[in-house]
């Protein structure tokens, strides 16, 4: 899957690839500690990322308005004026587009349809990865590292219950295609389940449904070894 990674022009750490993702998903400027709150990490070591990107113009820097004494913070924001910095991952975005695109003119039940494909998707990885059945720990574990692999940055709770994705690989797509993308990715983690032993239904993936991340709900129940 393309990375946000451009031998030509950058050099992106995944963790700064991290910050620039989020960045590009809010609609207003944050610190360095809001960024650290939402990765779980030292204020300082994000405020190195962030520097990094605004000196390399992919991020703006900007003082926060002023709200007593002392000099106000720094604010960063993406600039919208740059262009996503790996030219694989804007034709990765535009061929997804595209075929999100004819899904929907073309199709019924483009949900069903959609969904469908992510079905397969999650099957072919699951296939590839050599996946079996497993304990309902050990699937959710196994989900939650295949996101991690894919781009999606989950913040999981302790028993991977509760997966806030931070990322989405294809976000601007899933803006104006809904019904398209996140039924993909919906599918997706369904074949993942279903491969590790689980019920197919055992995910809720809830898209935009909290400040920065989508919600993704696993069933503490949802595999089984089988023999």
């Amino acid at each position: 899957m393309p990375a946000r990674h451009s031998v030509r022009a950058y050099e992106l750490t995944r963790p700064r690839a991290r910050v620039l993702e989020l960045l590009q998903q809010l609609d207003s400027p944050v610190s360095a500690e809001d960024v650290a709150r939402r990765f779980g990490q030292h204020v300082n070591t994000v405020r190195l990322h962030l520097d990094y990107l605004a000196q390399s113009g992919l991020a703006l820097r900007e003082r926060a308005p002023g709200t007593g004494r002392g000099r106000p913070s720094w604010h960063y924001r993406a600039d919208p004026d740059r262009p996503e910095p790996d030219p694989r991952v804007r034709e990765y975005g535009a061929l997804a587009g595209a075929l999100a695109a004819h899904i929907v003119r073309t199709s019924r039940l483009p949900a069903d349809d959609a969904h469908a494909a992510g079905l397969e998707w999650g099957r072919q990885e699951a296939r590839e990865r050599d996946l079996h059945s497993t304990s309902g720990a050990d699937a959710r574990r196994t989900v939650v590292s295949i996101l991690d692999g894919l781009g999606f940055a989950p913040a999981a709770s302790k028993r991977q219950t509760t997966v806030h994705l931070m990322s989405c690989p294809l976000l601007d797509v899933a803006r104006q295609y809904p019904e398209v993308v996140c039924q993909v990715h919906r599918g997706l983690i369904a074949g993942l389940l279903e491969a590790l032993g689980g019920d197919p239904a055992g995910a809720d993936l809830r898209p935009f449904s909290d400040p920065g991340s989508c919600r993704l709900l696993l069933d503490s129940g949802s595999a089984s070894p089988r023999s």
